[in-house]
């Protein structure tokens, strides 16, 4: 199954329901022969959608079959958890179901696919999706991108999220900070400082707007500093912080300069040399 046809979303890793059901390939599986997939990346599952999802159910009946592969004297759910969580609350003892044999990597790339186009997982469900593809299948961010159907950088940028601290990425895994405002954070080299900043986001409810706003204040200097840097200046480095999610210094004098952007890891140097290749 090559990278260019998963690229195109689920229905080109999985053939649509009609085309099967004329081929007669659907079956009747107990609920509870069926384990969950070990590559779901997604946790969190809201009990209120699950609660409505399971009335609709108990009413019309599962409509949609769910994936399955063999394993063993069971099954694993390549997708449709959701609908499975939902049918053991309406009551259902068996639900419809397709059978597919997928390798391990496949069915982590239908995991990642089903969920980004239903938009259920949280951006940092996301990027640790990503990251899995990454590590345990040496995916380098290009062929990530490709798999799940989404520009390299837009990739790069979910991976970003990953150097936020576990109390942050709380944060945004609960909502209480957007992906915006986290890029926006990962700016901010000072650990302590980004918590802060962090913190006040979320007691002052501020846009991510008024974030940058509030990042872009000037800052005193101290006596006998040699060169004030121009606003404009000031402007440059700010955005470039914000696309590279590190700090960024500038100088600039009559046409010439230099431009340093800091990194703390191996991994972190390996991230920006991705996203200057990218450019």
């Amino acid at each position: 199954m090559s990278t260019q046809r998963l690229g195109r979303g689920l229905r080109a890793l999985i053939p649509e329901v009609e085309e099967v059901e004329a081929a007669g390939d659907i079956q009747e599986i107990s609920l509870d022969l069926i384990e969950p997939n070990p590559f779901q990346p997604r946790r969190h599952f809201d009990p209120e959608k699950l609660e409505e999802l399971s009335q609709s159910i108990r009413e019309f009946g599962l409509l949609e079959p769910v994936i399955l592969r063999e394993y063993g004297e069971s099954f694993q759910l390549v997708a449709g958890e959701r609908r499975v969580r939902a049918a053991r609350l309406a009551g259902l003892q068996a639900v419809p179901a397709l059978f597919r044999d997928f390798s391990d990597v496949e069915m982590m790339k239908v995991a990642l696919v089903e969920n980004l186009q239903r938009e259920d997982l949280n951006p940092i469900e996301e990027a640790e999706g990503y990251q899995r593809l990454i590590e345990e299948f040496s995916f380098t961010q290009n062929q990530v991108a490709e798999a799940v159907g989404k520009k390299r950088p837009s990739v790069a940028n979910a991976l970003r999220l990953l150097n936020l601290s576990d109390t942050e990425k709380y944060m945004v895994q609960d909502g209480r900070l957007s992906a915006g405002h986290a890029k926006v954070l990962l700016g901010v080299s000072d650990v302590k400082k980004r918590m802060q900043l962090a913190n006040k986001v979320v007691k002052e409810d501020l846009s991510v707007r008024q974030l940058e706003e509030l990042l872009k204040k000037p800052k005193r200097v101290p006596r006998g500093t040699f060169k004030i840097k121009s606003p404009e200046l000031v402007d440059l480095e700010e955005d470039l912080q914000r696309i590279f999610g590190t700090k960024v210094s500038m100088s600039y004098r009559q046409g010439a300069g230099r431009i340093a952007i800091e990194y703390y890891s191996d991994e972190e140097l390996e991230r920006l040399l991705e996203m200057i290749r990218g450019i």
